[in-house]
């Protein structure tokens, strides 16, 4: 198949990114993965999916952990739906122009803008709960993480950008560096990307009920084993209700997870006996587990079949990597051209 350069693709740019900080859980998955997937089946598309590398230094992980999770995530991103043609997988790390422009980019950026920032103000106000100094622990790199983002928006020339609630601020300093630096300097070098609100599920309840999330280590993992998986689901908490009592289906985390999962004829069939009663808790954990190995056991093979070539894996990558680096350097000339560089 021939494949379409940088400068003659007049397709719809979509971006997004996710930062290797483990394996892929159920939550990652239904909330942002298949949607994306489902958007790259579009052909009019042309999707860039990075992963942040550059913005996982900020917790100093190992290096071979950091190499050993990007290494995973990718392949996990490419056995999810993103394998195509018009998807181009890429580690931020290597497109370097990135970081060049977040360098431009940090010239037009307010400080107060940044002290705004949802990461710098939930770390500020953690730090002045427990009594410290509100800068204890944060370093530079957590601080000004929107211009690194806002450069990995900017430098690709993204039309649009999958964002959720938790994202939705990112972007807007993306959107607003770039119109900064018009007024500073020349309009039309950076292009001002657009959100797209995906049809997806925003977020799934973890094991506590609370969203399953790495933070809480409340998740489920999208390709762990099949006996791990059920161990987990049978770990959700539920309430003592009898099971052949009534009950609310919106009210609980297996239903959710079921309607995230499987079909609607299933759903409906659960939900009618959570409403008239006749069904405990026991048996919607098994058939959740079953639900979901059947929809995550083709990912798995995937993924370790991906794994198990490591070189096979590594030129995907740089073929990703070559088509953004190609995009990312046009417009860091024009920036740069721009700012007298």
């Amino acid at each position: 198949m021939t494949s379409r350069s940088a400068t003659t693709d007049r397709r719809t740019a979509t971006l997004t990114g996710v930062q290797p900080t483990g394996d892929l859980h159920l939550g990652n998955y239904a909330g942002a993965i298949r949607p994306l997937a489902r958007l790259a089946a579009e052909e009019h598309r042309a999707v860039y999916v990075f992963v942040a590398d550059l913005h996982a230094l900020n917790s100093r992980p190992a290096p071979a952990a950091l190499s050993e999770r990007t290494r995973r995530l990718a392949a996990a991103l490419l056995a999810c739906g993103l394998e195509r043609p018009n998807v181009h997988v890429y580690r931020q790390s290597r497109v370097p122009a990135i970081a060049r422009l977040a360098a431009l980019l940090r010239n037009v950026t307010a400080k107060g803008l940044l002290n705004r920032a949802h990461a710098y103000k939930a770390a500020v106000a953690a730090n002045a709960e427990a009594g410290r100094d509100r800068d204890h622990g944060v370093n530079v790199g957590l601080y000004d993480y929107p211009v690194l983002m806002a450069a990995d928006i900017l430098a690709l020339g993204a039309d649009e950008v999958p964002v959720g609630a938790d994202q939705a601020q990112h972007l807007e300093i993306a959107v607003d560096l770039a119109r900064q630096f018009a007024r500073a300097y020349r309009t039309g070098a950076l292009r001002e990307p657009r959100a797209l609100i995906t049809d997806g599920v925003g977020t799934l309840p973890g094991l506590d009920g609370r969203k399953m999330s790495k933070s809480y280590d409340n998740t489920i993992g999208l390709l762990a084993d099949a006996e791990v998986t059920a161990g987990r689901i049978r770990r959700i908490v539920t309430d003592s209700t009898a099971p052949d009592r009534p009950k609310d289906p919106d009210a609980c985390p297996l239903v959710a997870l079921l309607r995230a999962f499987a079909d609607p004829a299933t759903v409906e069939e659960v939900e009618t006996r959570y409403r008239e009663g006749g069904i405990g808790y026991g048996e919607v954990k098994a058939l959740l587990a079953e639900v979901i190995e059947q929809h995550a056991a083709p990912l798995r093979r995937r993924h370790e079949q991906l794994l198990a070539d490591p070189a096979a894996l590594e030129e995907r990558l740089s073929r990703g990597e070559r088509h953004a680096r190609e995009r990312a350097d046009q417009v860091l000339a024009r920036a740069m051209t721009a700012v007298g560089l």
